[in-house]
């Protein structure tokens, strides 16, 4: 069954499943900036648009477009900046 989520007022949205390997979650994010926990290590890739992110231990923001990824520890967080209403695919481990 899907479980679906809004976070941020809204703003972000996601539907969580399972694929055949991992569980999943499918989403979209409003312009915004938004800061992230994770629990498990996560893989995040952009669908369309872009994420402009902050990752733990870093002093530098990266931006991923559409078909890149970028990949969280468990028990960290992190913070997105999105300039254009974005999709996003993340698997977790």
């Amino acid at each position: 069954m899907f479980n679906i989520n809004h976070y941020f007022d809204g703003k972000v949205a996601s539907i969580a499943f399972h694929t055949a390997v991992l569980p999943a979650s499918i989403g979209v994010m409003a312009i915004g900036e938004f800061e992230f926990g994770t629990t498990q290590k996560e893989t995040m890739t952009v669908i369309t648009g872009a994420l402009t992110v902050k990752l733990p231990g870093t002093d530098d923001w990266a931006t991923y477009g559409a078909g890149e990824h970028f990949i969280v520890a468990a028990h960290k967080t992190f913070k997105v900046k999105v300039a254009a209403e974005t999709a996003y695919l993340c698997t977790y481990e």
